[in-house]
């Protein structure tokens, strides 16, 4: 068994209001006034405030924008090698920040043995491991892999492979870092699909060390990891590139598809680890989205308010994708008290749903 020692969390410069991308994307889009009304209405019932992006744009006029060209209609529209210049500059600073963060007071940098990269939103070679190998002066020899392309559900593919290594090198400090820059993506078309991203996604990064369950050190032990994949809901949330950038699928049916499967799985999720829904006091969900978080509420016939801190980091920095959910199980561990359970779930392409058990007692 392994433990989640801690958790690092770093957002990008820029803050910018829900109502200022909306405005920002109304210009974009050109919408008439009738097409207006309604994205007024959908970003007013997104449940989010706030998001975060290392792009200053979103809250600012045309001529301070920094990413965007200089023009009404947005030509030239950044292309794929404009959106990677900017991950590369901007996803390894945020990711070291996130790390030093997690291991303030636990380990200095040279302890650790493993790291995993997990990131969706930019790719290249030398990529985003080999960056923050350099700006950390890592150990030239440490074991490093990354997890790419696998979307919101990516965090906890990521503390599976630590608690992997962990169980077999009882010396690992296994850092997990996942770096989003979401906002990146946005398109200039208006389709469901594209209002979608601009409705939900923000930046950020979030880091976990996680070590053997026989440190001294308190945090969360790793108990349980279940997965399953829902074949039909394969095309309704993808996530591909194009010469634009990457482009999301968000289908409106993906609530749907969580309202018919997520309880029956989280039966499994729990059978597998041996414990029953009331066994567990946390519930950790990824708040893909307002209406998935209040369809999980209905489905699992949760009390009020145990899905507070999902809605807290969506309200507060939209989704980030894959480090959404360490935002959430930060929240959690700092409000935990002793022999307490969580249950965590994430979704993504496949559709996928990534779950794992842990607990505040050995």
């Amino acid at each position: 068994m392994s433990k989640l020692v801690s958790i690092g969390t770093a957002v990008p410069a820029f803050k910018h209001a829900q109502k200022d991308i909306l405005q920002f994307m109304q210009e974009v889009y050109a919408l008439d006034a009738v097409e207006n009304r309604k994205l007024k209405f959908l970003y007013s019932q997104s449940g989010i405030d706030t998001r975060y992006s290392v792009v200053p744009d979103y809250s600012h006029k045309l001529p301070e924008w920094k990413f965007y060209p200089h023009s009404e209609n947005l030509e030239p529209f950044p292309d794929l090698e404009h959106r990677m210049r900017w991950y590369n500059r901007y996803a390894a600073p945020l990711s070291v920040d996130a790390i030093r963060q997690c291991i303030a007071g636990k380990i200095n940098s040279q302890q650790i043995t493993h790291l995993i990269t997990v990131s969706c939103t930019g790719m290249s070679a030398p990529g985003l491991d080999l960056m923050v190998m350099e700006l950390m002066d890592l150990p030239k020899n440490i074991f490093r892999t990354s997890i790419n392309f696998m979307g919101c559900y990516a965090a906890i593919h990521g503390l599976k492979l630590a608690d992997m290594i962990c169980k077999t090198d009882r010396a690992a400090k296994v850092m997990v870092v996942c770096t989003e820059l979401c906002t990146l993506h946005f398109q200039k078309d208006a389709s469901p699909d594209s209002i979608a991203s601009t409705l939900l996604f923000g930046d950020g990064s979030a880091a976990a060390l996680v070590m053997h369950d026989d440190v001294t050190a308190k945090g969360l032990h790793l108990k349980s990891f279940y997965s399953e994949i829902v074949p039909k809901g394969k095309r309704d949330m993808a996530w591909e590139l194009s010469s634009t950038g990457f482009l999301m699928t968000l289908s409106g049916y993906i609530p749907d598809l969580i309202k018919e499967d997520f309880e029956p799985l989280v039966q499994r999720a729990l059978q597998h680890a041996d414990l029953q829904q009331n066994d567990i006091s946390n519930w950790c969900i990824h708040p893909g989205g307002r209406r998935i978080v209040d369809t999980i509420h209905k489905s699992l016939q949760l009390p009020e308010g145990k899905l507070q801190a999902c809605y807290d980091v969506l309200r507060d920095y939209g989704n980030m994708s894959s480090p959404t959910i360490l935002f959430v199980l930060k929240e959690l561990m700092q409000n935990s008290s002793k022999d307490e359970s969580i249950f965590g779930a994430a979704f993504g392409p496949g559709l996928t749903m990534e779950t794992f058990v842990a607990s505040t007692h050995a």
